[in-house]
């Protein structure tokens, strides 16, 4: 007579030791976030997940760019995912429905909080300075229904779509008409970003209008201190005015009709930012949300994936980060 036998499998065992996600928990500790989350747990809709464990599956989302559904089918079928979330193998997953209300419940405010203290952390643990910083901002694309819009135009007899008849009548009211170069011309939002020169990490993230140029966004995204390199969008007065206040030099690329312009300089200042555009190359232009404030929350949430897996580099490569207490 054959005896069955039962082979006992750990979650544990299942995951790879070099996978990315153990590479994560490795460099960060998302313990730091307990007391930013503590205020959440109170909800009925969390059905015993646990706010740490509901915000590490929302790092996995945005990680991987998945929409609520997939990131349940994701949670469900993917071991490593359920791993990195302190899920059971045979734990049930949250439903789809169970994000949005945490994401609502979490909001931008809380979120900008814990993004600050991750910030701290790596500034504490000299990851990160605001010695040499990179400063540019780019465009998001908002979620528009065009030819809904148009008809809805000619119903009110509009007979210009400009930032003051298109939010009456677009998806998204918060979103506005921006342009670069006098010819780019984009419905959305306008990202800014500061990322600290010597780790590559990002220090700062904000979103505003398109309208906004990039000299009035970057009171947003300035840093503290030291040097700032930026292209010719920030060599203006308002941009200059913010520098001045926070005692920050201003290192930015002069136009080509301002007669200090020294073309040595901005040729020097260009080389210097060359390599920080990898920030912005690969980014999805368009927008997952409507409205500011959940578009803020999405880039804060991208920037805290950008930032885990720049440090999972910067611990393999064991790059040294020079610390403000060299300054």
């Amino acid at each position: 007579m054959s005896v069955s036998q039962i082979e006992m499998i750990s979650l544990e065992e299942l995951v790879s030791s070099n996978h990315q996600y153990r590479k994560f928990i490795s460099v960060f500790d998302f313990t730091v976030f307990k007391k930013a989350l503590k205020g959440a747990e109170k909800e009925g809709y969390y059905k015993g997940y646990g706010v740490e464990r509901l915000f590490k599956c929302l790092v996995i989302q945005f990680m991987e760019d998945l929409s609520d559904r997939e990131l349940m089918r994701y949670l469900q079928e993917n071991t490593s995912a359920k791993w990195f979330c302190d899920f059971g193998l045979t734990d049930s997953t949250p439903d789809f429905s169970v994000f949005s209300k945490f994401r609502k419940k979490l909001g931008t405010k809380k979120l900008s909080k814990m993004f600050e203290t991750l910030r701290n952390q790596l500034i504490e643990q000299g990851k990160m300075s605001e010695v040499f910083t990179f400063v540019d901002a780019s465009h998001l694309i908002s979620k528009a229904t065009l030819w809904e819009e148009r008809d809805e135009a000619i119903k009110h007899k509009y007979e210009k779509l400009n930032n003051e008849s298109l939010p009456k009548v677009a998806n998204d009211k918060q979103a506005r008409i921006g342009c670069k170069g006098g010819s780019k011309f984009w419905y959305g939002y306008k990202k800014h970003v500061s990322v600290d020169m010597q780790s590559g990490l990002i220090n700062k993230v904000a979103i505003t209008p398109a309208n906004i140029t990039d000299a009035k966004g970057f009171k947003h995204v300035c840093p503290g201190g030291g040097a700032v390199y930026a292209d010719k969008g920030y060599c203006v007065k308002p941009a200059r005015d913010v520098a001045a206040k926070k005692g920050v030099h201003l290192a930015a690329i002069k136009k080509n009709n301002m007669k200090e312009k020294n073309r040595d300089l901005d040729r020097f200042y260009t080389k210097m930012r060359s390599p920080y555009e990898r920030v912005f190359s690969q980014q999805n232009r368009r927008v997952r949300y409507v409205g500011a404030a959940k578009n803020q929350f999405a880039e804060f949430m991208n920037a805290i994936c950008f930032n885990l897996k720049r440090m999972v580099v910067l611990e393999n490569e064991k790059v040294p980060i020079l610390t403000q207490s060299w300054v």
